[in-house]
């Protein structure tokens, strides 16, 4: 698996519902402390993880007494509620047996589609990862509809990898990895070690659906590496009942299947940041303002001269030099009315001025991107 996982710095990992729920029996505890040990280790070592976890409605479902999936959306909410009591309680005393904390964080879609909820998002799990607190994620079944349901969370898992910039995403489930046909049913299958992400070959070996405990299967594995690896995060599909299968993978060892993005994280950003985002604002900076940037570093509010457009935090605005040519583009962490206020004022005023700190920088240089016109 050569050096892409042992250069990782963060890592999002996913795990399926028959995982955590041994194939809907109920929780695993076993197997859950054992990931919480694995990621506790990983962190020792200066890594950050994030986890995103199935399988509050499987345990909804085992705790209500249902052996079938419902097909109602409130029962699937309702199983949800009930399910994610425990799956959060198991959680959190895994990790604190490791002197680890763990926060809960349920996300819809929406969340993720709107520029703000975004930027929200986005500051909340990189703060708490600087925390040294592993951020656990669901999708927010209670509250989830056909129109905003992410529908599995191996796309969850791959949304919040383009979503905190993550090197690789890892996904735990009960099959070894991709195979090039399904080894339930073709004994001549082979396990593939290594491919491309966004391979179009790799669906068609994929196919098939999940469980009755999960929604998933390898298709949706597949079709989650490629979008992660828009964002330049590899992906490894692997046994989650595989011994030590989290330092084994970043330690370099191949377990599973990696499927390989082509793209570094932060220049697949700084594409999408630079190609498909409308603008809402402009902000005229100063010459030294400009200078920062091309230097590499964030813009903050001194530098910002004027601010035009009507705009809400997370929107995308362009930021020109002071003879008008547009120099770069990012998203703003402060609505335009803030922004007005603030601009040409030291970080160190925000408080005093506002009442309140979003982020000391008007555009973090990781939403940002130069633009070379």
């Amino acid at each position: 698996m050569s050096t892409r996982l042992v250069e990782a710095h963060r890592l999002v990992v996913k795990v399926g519902s028959a995982l955590v729920t041994n194939n809907g029996q109920g929780l695993d505890l076993a197997a859950i402390g054992e990931w919480a040990r694995q990621i506790a280790d990983l962190r020792a070592a200066g890594r950050e993880v994030v986890l995103v976890s199935s399988g509050a409605i499987a345990c909804g479902m085992q705790r209500l007494g249902w052996s079938k999936r419902p097909s109602a959306v409130h029962e699937l909410q309702a199983a949800a509620a009930v399910g994610q009591m425990g799956l959060a309680q198991v959680y959190e005393s895994a990790f604190a047996a490791h002197g680890v904390q763990t926060a809960q964080v349920l996300l819809t879609h929406e969340d993720l589609a709107d520029r703000k909820r975004y930027l929200n998002a986005r500051s909340t799990l990189t703060t708490l990862l600087g925390l040294g607190v592993v951020p656990i994620i669901n999708e927010n079944d209670t509250v989830v509809t056909d129109e905003i349901k992410f529908g599995d969370n191996d796309t969850l898992g791959a949304l919040v990898a383009n979503l905190v910039v993550a090197e690789a995403l890892i996904i735990l489930t009960d099959q070894q990895g991709l195979y090039t046909a399904d080894p339930r049913k073709d004994p001549a299958a082979t396990l593939i070690a290594e491919a491309r992400a966004g391979d179009a070959a790799l669906e068609t070996m994929a196919g098939g659906a999940g469980t009755q405990y999960g929604k998933g299967g390898m298709i949706t594995k597949v079709l989650a590496a490629k979008r992660a690896a828009r964002s330049g995060a590899h992906t490894v599909i692997a046994s989650g009942r595989e011994a030590e299968v989290l330092p084994r993978l970043a330690q370099g060892e191949s377990v599973g299947t990696l499927l390989v993005a082509e793209t570094q994280p932060l220049t697949a950003r700084k594409q999408w940041l630079a190609d498909h985002l409308q603008l809402a604002g402009t902000l005229h900076l100063d010459a030294g303002a400009v200078a920062a940037l091309k230097g590499g570093s964030s813009l903050l509010p001194i530098g910002v001269v004027t601010v035009e457009g009507d705009f809400e935090r997370g929107a995308a605005v362009a930021c020109l030099s002071p003879e008008g040519r547009e120099v770069a583009r990012g998203l703003c962490n402060y609505g335009s009315g803030d922004a007005r206020r603030i601009a040409r004022h030291p970080s160190h005023e925000l408080e005093a001025i506002l009442g309140y700190v979003d982020e000391p920088e008007f555009i973090h240089r990781d939403n940002l991107v130069l633009i070379d016109r």
